[in-house]
């Protein structure tokens, strides 16, 4: 498509791959054959990482928030060639932000009984920062990395400032057992599971809402707070976008990327080594927005330098076509994957994904039903029917 980075195509598909492929279960051939190095790594990148660290499906959602602030300038210059006004386009802002928020809800509340009002969703997230990052998109690139070290430093604060878990705290009533070896003593005792300021808003703000039984926490930590810091890395993608939309030679930009990415993740990881701040996806600590925004920039260097700069594109189709297609995969593998592979059974029984062995069943029949998802959204791309918010 004559004037699309289809690199921003191939690496939103690639993630979105990621997050779809939790299907074929590697953590039950992990189990299955403990001993094999080869599925307890594959096992272990398609999880998440208890508390502080990285895995590869870590940088699922930091990647495809990330890429909503690349995307942002190429989508303002677009409206803006249209004629829109600074006002049509905040509004149409708030109204993308409204979508998303109520799409990640709607979505958190399948096969529920009642709506689940939780605000961790990517969708969410990401709405809930939608507007800001548009408005600081009409500024300078210097406003931007302004906006970043305040959202960092005012949230690490914030944290901080929130008073640590005492010796008597009890963690067993927050999901956490006592000796759990992710705790932390001195300044990073502030960022402990369950037992911090994001957890406290939402022992207040969940409860809000109708519930089935009064919210005490969250099993996996994760808060609704994190949009704040989710917002850093979307302002981390937005400065990328200048970079991308400018005149800058493009090996040159590659270069760019990879040192800003290098930097990004090395203060990350001093933060975390120095005890300042620790590196915890589940809360978007601000030393894990460094780190995960490095690896969203090599990222993107890496599909950049491939796709559009050595014209190496047929190997990525696949990924452009789901790439294209973000919310609609998201969507399709939250409401009928278990719809696809109830009906596999149904119908073709389980012959078919046993000829490898019982071992291998749940393997084989996450490999159809993403078969499937692609075969979907291929017939979209050949349609042209593009979901967008």
């Amino acid at each position: 498509m004559p004037g699309r980075l289809m690199s921003m195509d191939a690496y939103r598909g690639f993630v979105m791959v990621l997050m779809a492929a939790e299907m074929l279960q590697f953590d039950h051939l992990h189990e299955t054959f403990p001993d094999s190095a080869f599925w307890a790594f594959l096992a272990h990148h398609q999880s998440h990482v208890a508390w502080a660290g990285c895995s590869l499906h870590d940088l699922i959602q930091p990647s495809f928030s990330f890429l909503v602030g690349v995307a942002l300038l190429f989508s303002m210059a677009s409206r803006g060639s249209q004629g829109q006004s600074f006002a049509t386009q905040f509004g149409h802002a708030l109204r993308r932000s409204l979508i998303l928020i109520l799409l990640g809800i709607f979505l958190r509340s399948t096969h529920a009984s009642q709506t689940n009002f939780t605000f961790e969703d990517t969708l969410t997230q990401i709405g809930l920062g939608y507007p800001f990052l548009f408005l600081l998109g009409k500024y300078s690139s210097r406003t931007g990395w302004i906006a970043l070290g305040v959202v960092l430093v005012g949230y690490w604060l914030a944290f901080v400032l929130y008073p640590a878990p005492g010796a008597g705290f009890d963690y067993s009533a927050v999901g956490v057992p006592p000796d759990w070896p992710e705790h932390y003593n001195g300044i990073m005792a502030h960022f402990n599971k369950n037992s911090n300021l994001a957890w406290a808003f939402d022992t207040w703000f969940l409860n809000l809402f109708p519930r089935e039984k009064p919210f005490l926490f969250n099993g996996g930590g994760y808060a609704t707070l994190s949009f704040i810091p989710t917002l850093g890395t979307m302002l981390l993608g937005l400065q990328a976008g200048r970079w991308l939309r400018s005149d800058m030679d493009k090996r040159a930009l590659i270069q760019r990327f990879l040192l800003v990415g290098g930097i990004c993740m090395a203060v990350g990881i001093l933060l975390h080594v120095a005890g300042i701040c620790p590196i915890v996806k589940r809360i978007w600590t601000p030393a894990w927005v460094l780190f995960s925004g490095g690896w969203c920039f090599w990222l993107l260097a890496l599909f950049y330098g491939i796709i559009d700069v050595a014209n190496r594109r047929s190997w990525a189709f696949p990924l452009i076509v789901v790439g294209m297609n973000s919310i609609a995969i998201y969507c399709l593998v939250h409401l009928i994957d278990r719809f696809i592979v109830t009906s596999l059974h149904t119908h073709l029984g389980t012959g078919p994904f046993l000829i490898l062995g019982p071992a291998y069943e749940t393997l084989l029949t996450g490999l159809v039903t993403l078969g499937i998802f692609y075969l979907i959204l291929r017939w979209m791309y050949r349609r042209k029917l593009f979901i967008r918010i």
